[in-house]
Order: structure tokens, then C-alpha cells, then sequence
């Protein structure tokens, strides 16, 4: 008898051993202090336990797995990672640049109605590609920082930008400019070369380690920046539904989480980047009202230039913000 039960506890164990699952995750950023990483780990320390270490997930931080930063989602619905925070989805997900498109939305209120709005189509786009959309989080608005002084944006004129997304960069040529992408990583040594003379960005996120070369921060929000976190459809799919409600919930927390810790990351930083002798001026009354008409016409020829599923997600995007 006791053999007996003996072979059943080792059988049990050895079932539920075989019932764990050990997660590869990802992210972009390449620096652990920042509050996405943190965010991230958060999540993983979390998951492990609140599932009893059904689910353990191993955060691997950018550039230490080959996976250039436009494959994060294609790596994640391909499983050769099992989970991810992406910022550079939009190649893989482009109806999502809705959300990017610049002077749409203006402020964190219209953010948040015009990112429930727009969740079920995301959500239905991210699983065309065999990936499970848990959350996201969002950067503050991305403002410029400069090589060259501004006072308005007509001074973006002849000047060569770097921007994250081809919305951001038909504002920089609405008012003249240039704009030009780049990996963060080739950002620090084009600026000292003149290969380009500003970045949009934000005070917590670019600027952060780039600050040194830009002297000059003009305080006009072109637009908002997002990561999503997603999961392998298979992978998930292979979870017991109480750490799929696990990851869901812990998810659906950090990710509001991790967008308050950067709001107020953007203040301290704003601050500190100041104290260290960088020029800040706000934003010049009547450049916003100048640039949305600018800008309104775009979003109704990039929605139809893309297809009838854009054209959607602008009209379900403008009904929830009222514009």
C-alpha cells in the first residue's frame, strides 16, 4: 500500500512539474531602470505568485535575444519568445497607428476613451497574428528636443528629425522639416554628427539618455507613444484558466501602473534636465489650433489610403473623443 501510494504522489508531482509553464519574455528597452522594465518585472514576480509557480515567466531585456525591436510581435506570435512588451508594433499591427496619428488625441482623458473605443479591433488585429493583447501602457506625450532653439514651430523648417513612425513625420513636414528614422541606439552618434538636429520624444523616454546633446526643449505634443503586452496564442491557450485570469488581472494593473510611474518620471526628468542647463519652452499659444489643421485632413487620407478597416477604426476613434 504504501508503494502504492508512494508511485501516485511521485505520478501527481510529476503531472503537475509537466503542467508549469516557463515563459521567455521580452522587451524593447535595453535599460532595466526604466519604468517599463520595472513594470515588466513586476509582472513576472506577480504571475509566479499568484499561480503557485504554474506560471514563471524569464524577462529578458532588449538586444540580449536577436530580435530586432519592428519583430517584437512576430517573434511573440511566432513563439520563439512566449511574452512581450512591444513599442514598435505598428508594422506588424498598423491599423494601431489610429492612436499615433498626430494632433487626434490631445490629452490623457481622450486617450483613455479613444483606446477603450479601439481595444476590441485591436485585440481582433493582434490575433491575426497569433498573439493574445493582455494590456499596454503609454509614454507621455512626445514633445521635441533640439540642437536648435525653438520658439515655435515654423523654426522645425530645414531641419532634420527623428521621428518614431511615419505619422510623426508628416508633421514634421507639414512645418518644413525633415524626418528621418533611426534605432535609439545610432540616435546619440547622429546627433553629434549633424546627421540629424532634434528628436520627438519624451522627457522619461528619449531624452532620458540623450539629453547631454539636445539643449533645447520645445514643449509641443505632437502625439502619444504606446507599448502593448501581449502573449504567444498557443502558449496562453495552454494555460490552466486560472493563470490566464492571473495574467490577465495582474496585467490589466501594472499597465495603468507603469503609465503613472512614467507621468511622473516626465516631471522629474523635465526638471532635472532643466537644473542641468537645457532650454524648456512651453508651447506658443495658437500652434496647436494651427497644426490640428493641419494635420485634420491627413487622418481622413491616411485612414482611405490604408482600406475600409481604417477608415472604421478613425470614425470608432473620433465618436469617442467627439472629434
Amino acid at each position: 500500500m504504501t508503494r502504492t501510494l508512494t508511485a501516485a504522489a511521485l505520478l501527481l508531482a510529476s503531472v503537475s512539474a509537466a503542467a508549469a509553464a516557463d515563459w521567455t519574455g521580452y522587451t524593447y528597452s535595453s535599460v532595466s531602470t526604466t519604468a517599463a522594465v520595472k513594470g515588466m518585472n513586476r509582472i513576472a514576480e506577480r504571475v509566479a505568485e499568484e499561480t503557485g509557480g504554474e506560471l514563471e515567466i524569464d524577462i529578458h531585456l532588449g538586444k540580449t535575444l536577436q530580435i530586432a525591436s519592428s519583430d517584437i510581435t512576430q517573434a511573440v506570435g511566432d513563439g520563439i519568445v512566449d511574452f512581450a512588451a512591444d513599442f514598435f508594433f505598428s508594422g506588424n499591427v498598423p491599423v494601431a497607428r489610429v492612436l499615433n496619428l498626430p494632433m487626434l488625441i490631445e490629452s490623457d482623458e481622450e486617450w483613455a476613451k479613444a483606446y477603450e473605443a479601439l481595444e476590441p479591433t485591436l485585440a481582433e488585429a493582434f490575433g491575426e497574428q497569433g498573439v493574445v493583447l493582455l494590456g499596454g501602457y503609454r509614454y507621455p506625450q512626445q514633445v521635441f528636443f533640439t540642437t536648435f532653439e525653438m520658439d515655435g514651430l515654423e523654426d522645425l523648417s530645414g531641419h532634420k528629425i527623428r521621428v518614431t513612425s511615419p505619422e510623426q513625420g508628416r508633421f514634421v513636414e507639414e512645418f518644413g522639416g525633415a524626418p528621418i528614422t533611426l534605432s535609439g541606439s545610432e540616435v546619440p552618434t547622429s546627433l553629434e554628427r549633424g546627421v540629424i538636429d532634434g528628436v520627438v520624444t519624451a522627457s522619461a523616454g528619449g531624452a532620458k539618455n540623450w539629453h547631454e546633446f539636445l539643449p533645447y526643449n520645445y514643449r509641443f505634443a505632437v502625439n502619444y507613444g504606446n507599448s502593448v503586452i501581449i502573449a504567444n496564442e498557443d502558449a496562453f491557450g495552454d494555460l490552466d484558466e486560472a493563470s490566464q485570469a492571473a495574467l490577465r488581472s495582474i496585467v490589466a494593473e501594472e499597465g495603468p501602473r507603469i503609465t503613472g510611474e512614467f507621468s511622473e518620471d516626465e516631471l522629474v526628468q523635465k526638471a532635472s534636465q532643466q537644473e542641468a542647463g537645457m532650454a524648456i519652452t512651453e508651447a506658443r499659444d495658437g500652434d496647436a489650433g494651427e497644426a490640428r489643421a493641419k494635420l485634420a485632413p491627413f487622418w481622413e487620407s491616411w485612414a482611405e489610403e490604408n482600406g475600409p478597416e481604417y477608415v472604421e477604426a478613425l470614425s470608432v476613434v473620433r465618436n469617442a473623443i467627439g472629434k
